[in-house]
């Protein structure tokens, strides 16, 4: 089972979009023709998506973080100093994780609504849970 989607509310929807697109190398999705609110749908790939959508007053949980809630993502381990580079340019806040793993990853805050997302070695999909 995989999940078909995942919704970030913000106050500013384009900010919000165009910043996930960029960093990540995100494409938009067609959206349906019915939404009753401004929201951008943002493609993962494998029928997976994110929907930013507008909420009015939002604010991010304060227990955004690595021990709190946050996304997490794979991406190519090649191209992580390119997005790390797209991502501080953005003026977000990039870290490492707290907890040490056999794959590389790292952590940032975006600076629009403070989501905390963890990108993950996309070679890390192939590996195996242990028992």
């Amino acid at each position: 089972m995989s999940f078909a989607h995942l919704t970030l509310p913000t106050t500013e929807v384009e900010r919000t979009s165009r910043l996930l697109e960029h960093a990540l190398g995100w494409k938009r999705a067609p959206l349906p023709p019915n939404s009753p609110i401004e929201v951008v749908w943002l493609d993962l790939g494998r029928g997976q998506t994110i929907h930013v959508f507008h909420a009015p007053g939002f604010k991010a949980s304060p227990f955004e973080g690595e021990f709190g809630r946050h996304i997490a993502v794979f991406h190519p381990l090649a191209e992580f100093p390119e997005v790390k580079r797209r991502l501080l340019a953005a003026g977000a806040t990039v870290y490492p994780a707290e907890r040490s793993t056999p794959f590389e990853r790292f952590f940032f805050r975006e600076p629009i609504n403070g989501y905390v997302i963890e990108v993950i070695d996309s070679a890390r999909e192939g590996l195996v849970a242990e028992k």
